[in-house]
């Protein structure tokens, strides 16, 4: 029975990571949309949040089968809860890529969609995201706790992006364009908080104790 229902922990596993490389690949398309003016990479986000959705709906079912058809200890409950708590995190990320993408659409051609560090803002968010999923995989608190201390950066790089797009504005440049940046720039910000809940649940689920900033 206990073997069973670790190979089921395992599957689980495999799942959350399938889930996060979608994740990382709608950001990645959404991102090159925005940097590029590529519609064809923005359609590609907006693809992938539907499948993520789908693979959320996937993992809740197997959630809910592992915790009515086994009799799982403390840790195991803990681990299934955090599970869940996470795709819902991954759903949202999945939300936010496809909202950038569809900015990006309705963007003009304009030269200063490189003019700002969102190019760095999504670096920092991607690997967010790779790291948390990992570090529950890995069952890693270490990571997890890497993963949290990177939001203060990517928070300190949408000030930096903040303050740019202000000069911009207060050098006459097209305000509805800033606006859209500005935008942009906070999805990018609340992928890291999604990122850093997903690494809190990791600490819960391997410690009992969740902080919630």
């Amino acid at each position: 029975m206990r073997n069973h229902f670790n190979e089921q922990l395992e599957q689980l596993n495999v799942e959350l990571i399938k889930m996060g490389a979608l994740c990382e690949e709608a950001i990645s398309a959404a991102t090159k949309a925005y940097l590029e003016g590529d519609h064809k990479l923005g359609d590609r986000a907006t693809y992938l949040e539907q499948e993520i959705d789908h693979k959320e709906r996937d993992i809740e079912s197997q959630c809910m089968k592992l915790l009515l058809r086994q009799q799982p200890v403390a840790s195991d409950l803990r681990t299934v809860s955090a599970a869940m708590r996470m795709i819902s995190d991954m759903e949202r990320i999945g939300d936010q890529a496809s909202d950038i993408a569809e900015i990006a659409r309705d963007m003009g051609d304009t030269p200063h969609r490189r003019q700002t560090l969102m190019g760095d803002m999504a670096r920092v968010a991607i690997g967010m995201v790779t790291d948390s999923v990992d570090s529950f995989v890995r069952s890693d608190l270490q990571l997890a706790h890497v993963v949290i201390a990177k939001d203060d950066e990517l928070d300190q790089l949408f000030l930096k992006v903040r303050q740019e797009l202000t000069d911009l504005i207060a050098q006459g440049k097209d305000g509805s364009m800033c606006l859209d940046l500005l935008m942009i720039a906070k999805y990018f910000e609340r992928i890291g908080d999604h990122a850093c809940n997903i690494a809190q649940w990791v600490e819960y689920a391997i410690t009992g104790e969740y902080e919630d900033d």
